[in-house]
Formats: structure tokens, C-alpha cells, sequence
């Protein structure tokens, strides 16, 4: 089954989460919502920020493999399926990445 993260989903995130499904999608939003080297003793989780201030052509393609990277190295139960942008109308040139994820079975 597909399902969609943002990184404002990481909001309505709860401790001692019970449902296998809902902890995959909290850590994917925890992963959208960090940017890397925030995290001490974990320096490499989260996203690469490579893309800020880039051309937004560029910034996208950047945000895209930082994405599916970090959610490849940090949520092995989720598989990246795909990303899009929502667009902020308070902020345009903000790039808000939607991720497309499966929940792997066990």
C-alpha cells in the first residue's frame, strides 16, 4: 500500500507508537523534517542541504536524490516511490517535499 509524508506530518508524531505502519511514516517524516549533522552522535540522518540556494530546477533534482538517500539509509521498512512539492503561497520559492512511500511487509 502507498502513502504519502510531508515533513509537517512529523507535528502529530507519537511517542510509543503501538502500529508498525504508523511508526515507518513518523520516522520518514522525522527523516523529511531534520536537516543533516542536527542530530548529535548521528551527524548523517536527515537530509543533505545541498540543494539550498540553488536554481529551482536544480534545488528539485538535489532534494529528490537527498530524499530517497536518506530514506534508504534510515527507514529500510519504507521504499521511496516518489516525490512531488506543495506549493506554501505564504512562501513560492519554498520547496515542501511530498514523498510517495510503500510500507514494507516483514
Amino acid at each position: 500500500m502507498l502513502y504519502t509524508v510531508s515533513p509537517g506530518d512529523w507535528e502529530a508524531a507519537r511517542l510509543g507508537e503501538t502500529e508498525e505502519t504508523r511508526r515507518v511514516l513518523q520516522n520518514v517524516a522525522l527523516i523529511l523534517a531534520t536537516p543533516r549533522g542536527q542530530i548529535p552522535l548521528y551527524r548523517d540522518f536527515g537530509l543533505d542541504q545541498s540543494f539550498l540556494d540553488k536554481p529551482l530546477p536544480v534545488a528539485k533534482a538535489l532534494l529528490q536524490v537527498a530524499v530517497k538517500e536518506a530514506i534508504e539509509d534510515w527507514e529500510p521498512r519504507a521504499r521511496f516511490v516518489d516525490l512531488a512539492f506543495s506549493a506554501d503561497p505564504a512562501d513560492p520559492a519554498s520547496l515542501c517535499p511530498v514523498v510517495t512511500v510503500e510500507v514494507r511487509e516483514e
